[in-house]
């Protein structure tokens, strides 16, 4: 009681006028308030995320605010006044209080102790505060506009269990320095509206494979093939599958040849690239560093020699794999999935192309987006199927609400990103992918082609064909696939 009559005795002391007062207020109230909301998270009363970025940013700047304004209004008072900080404590405490003594006056043994305490809970703020901004609830939601599509894309990806900061920030001082700069800039960018809708791809900010990709995605563990069974379905009024099985050849050791997708990061390659445009679309020139000390240049004839490069570059993970966690899927690949999975009925008329049509929907804004994905179908079955729509209207709902699912998750209008907003490069079914740098206009000096051959990469065992080994069978003259059947079978087996 004597301890607490004694600060509350020292706190109307410094508090020499509204200044002071105004300071002592948001100090106290809100050094209380984080241990409270410390308290109520610890104990699970709280637990939305948003919390953090009260108790972590706001709470201690505003402490520190006021801390700062009590001095601030001492040094006004003194100006008001013209007396000495001796004439103004004299005036507010005993003589007593702010006598010298041997550990100091008790005036000064208070401030020092306060001091103390001002700088442990900074101390714990500060810590808890990095803690939170390295969770991944912070960068999903802090910024819920922005980065709100990021974030749902995130949590279905395969790497959802991977904090946001192994991949964006990476290890060591540098790294995190340069982290913490540039959320400056994103919170300067955010707060005076100057981010780009679509937020682009950091590709420039990210750090570099080896610090992030390959603490758990070792070189030396890609060998042999993997097998690679895509299904597709028709849009006819009754869907079937069409096949695609490859052998996807993920060596990164081969000695003998220079094949395999990890073959530019084997170990003695080293494969460096320079890029005309900022998305690293557009390929000026490649060269190729072979482990016996030799190496080979190929330019692309279609980019003309005078072309302002952008960016020069060693290759590594991220030149391919450029969409490893923020996946932004196709509509076919997620109807064909539905399909697979049996979540869409196949024996509904047509409804692969009218669902492809669903999601394919435009809208200036989402909610009218939503709505009218399950409008289409309604109307579609209604309209052309009245049997099959009042017969199966507890299918269409259901197929209705998965893809209105989809949509939320991957169409944003007040971001501006609608289907193909993100391309991957991994591949190259929607965009160039392999082929910005593997095409025949990729030539060297003695007009060497760069290897662009199908089978480079992987085998072929069925193309949109109607069963998963389609070209392991007899070749079959009247199939429309037959002269390929018969070129993959001889380069192939």
């Amino acid at each position: 009681m004597k301890i607490s009559r004694k600060y509350l005795l020292f706190i109307r002391g410094v508090s020499q006028n509204f200044i002071g007062k105004i300071g002592v207020a948001l100090a106290t109230s809100t050094f209380f308030m984080f241990f409270l909301m410390e308290l109520a998270q610890f104990s699970g009363i709280v637990t939305n995320a948003y919390i953090g970025l009260i108790s972590y940013l706001a709470l201690p700047i505003l402490f520190l605010a006021g801390l700062v304004l009590i001095p601030l209004g001492w040094k006004h008072q003194q100006k008001l006044s013209g007396k000495s900080s001796r004439e103004l404590l004299s005036e507010r405490f005993d003589e007593e209080g702010i006598k010298a003594g041997f550990a100091g006056s008790g005036f000064f043994q208070t401030i020092m102790m306060l001091t103390l305490v001002n700088v442990l809970f900074m101390v714990i703020a500060s810590t808890q505060t990095l803690h939170f901004m390295d969770e991944s609830e912070f960068c999903g939601t802090a910024c819920h506009t922005v980065m709100n599509p990021e974030w749902q894309t995130y949590q279905v990806s395969s790497h959802a269990n991977v904090k946001c900061v192994s991949c964006h920030v990476g290890e060591g001082a540098e790294a995190l320095l340069e982290s913490k700069l540039n959320g400056l800039w994103q919170m300067v960018s955010l707060s005076f509206d100057l981010y780009e809708r679509p937020i682009p791809t950091p590709v420039h900010q990210l750090r570099p494979a080896r610090e992030t990709c390959e603490k758990c995605h070792w070189p030396e563990k890609h060998y042999g093939d993997e097998l690679v069974k895509k299904v597709q379905y028709t849009n006819e009024e009754f869907t079937r599958p069409l096949y695609t099985t490859l052998a996807l050849k993920i060596d990164a050791e081969r000695k003998a040849e220079a094949v395999g997708v990890h073959w530019h990061i084997a170990r003695g390659v080293k494969v460096n690239y320079a890029a005309v445009d900022n998305q690293r679309n557009k390929i000026k020139w490649v060269k190729a560093s072979y482990p016996d000390g030799g190496s080979r240049t190929y330019h692309n004839r279609n980019i003309k020699q005078g072309k302002t490069v952008v960016e020069e570059r060693e290759m590594d993970c991220v030149d391919c794999h450029n969409r490893a966690t923020h996946v932004y899927r196709q509509p076919e690949s997620i109807v064909d999935q539905f399909i697979l999975e049996g979540l869409i009925p196949t024996d509904l008329p047509y409804i692969r192309r009218e669902a492809l049509d669903a999601l394919r929907t435009s809208a200036p804004d989402k909610d009218r987006g939503l709505e009218q994905v399950a409008k289409h179908l309604f109307a579609f079955y209604q309209n052309n199927y009245p049997d099959v729509y009042y017969g199966r209207l507890d299918d269409i709902e259901e197929i209705a609400s998965l893809l209105q699912t989809e949509y939320d998750r991957y169409i944003h209008p007040n971001m501006k990103i609608e289907w193909g907003a993100y391309p991957s490069h991994l591949g190259h079914n929607n965009n160039a992918g392999c082929f910005r740098c593997h095409n025949e206009d990729m030539l060297s000096d003695d007009g060497v082609a760069v290897v662009y051959d199908c089978i480079a990469c992987h085998d072929i065992f069925a193309y949109e064909s109607p069963t998963p080994f389609q070209y392991m069978t007899e070749i079959d003259s009247s199939f429309q696939e037959s002269q390929i059947h018969e070129y993959l079978k001889e380069v192939q087996f």
